[in-house]
């Protein structure tokens, strides 16, 4: 073994628990208002939203509200409570009712019946590193919406090294909306 190779190995990654970054912010370490998120225990800076990314996510979200009514609540761009070292911030998460649980704690795996990530400039990350955290969670099903390509990614059946099934959606007239039986999405005007 080289001096190189011992060198390596005496270098150790501190992973942040959820715990540590909620301290962080309450000390000021990171700005109340920054834009980060947690993944795999380290603090990740997310980009700035441009145009086409706000304006899909507001699409997708006043769609989804109009069709589940009060069925499922959706969250916009607010953590999810993954595990210890895990608390992205998804586009968009439709989670089971009632609101008043999440007064005290961020929905956490249970609670979610469908995350979606509108992918811009993060589609490479969206796709490689926080679908993984998804399944590994047991999500039952992620959507991947991709502005430049305006294509629909469907992600279901996770397991803990990723999801066993992905659909491209072509049909956007007529989604299920998962865990909500009849409930149907209509996206056809997203793009």
């Amino acid at each position: 073994m080289s001096s190189t190779d011992e060198d390596l190995t005496l270098v150790r990654r501190h992973r942040y628990t959820v715990t540590d970054y909620y301290c962080m912010a309450e000390v000021g370490i990171l700005v109340l208002d920054a834009r980060v998120e947690l993944i795999d225990g380290e603090v990740i800076e997310m980009p700035p939203v441009g145009a086409a990314h706000a304006i899909t996510v507001t699409e997708v979200q006043r769609t989804l509200e109009r069709a589940v009514d009060d069925a499922a609540i959706v969250r916009v761009q607010n953590p999810t409570h993954l595990g210890r070292h895990d608390e992205p911030q998804s586009d968009l998460a439709l989670v089971t009712p009632p609101a008043s649980k999440y007064r005290l704690r961020h929905p956490r795996p249970g609670d979610v019946l469908l995350l979606i990530e509108v992918a811009d400039t993060t589609l490479r990350f969206d796709r490689d590193v926080k679908l993984g955290c998804y399944a590994r969670v047991s999500i039952p099903e992620v959507w991947l919406l991709e502005v430049k390509a305006r294509t629909l990614q469907c992600f279901r059946g996770p397991n803990p090294t990723g999801f066993t099934e992905s659909n491209q959606i072509a049909d956007l007239t007529t989604l299920p909306v998962p865990g909500l039986g009849c409930v149907r999405l209509h996206l056809f005007n997203l793009w």
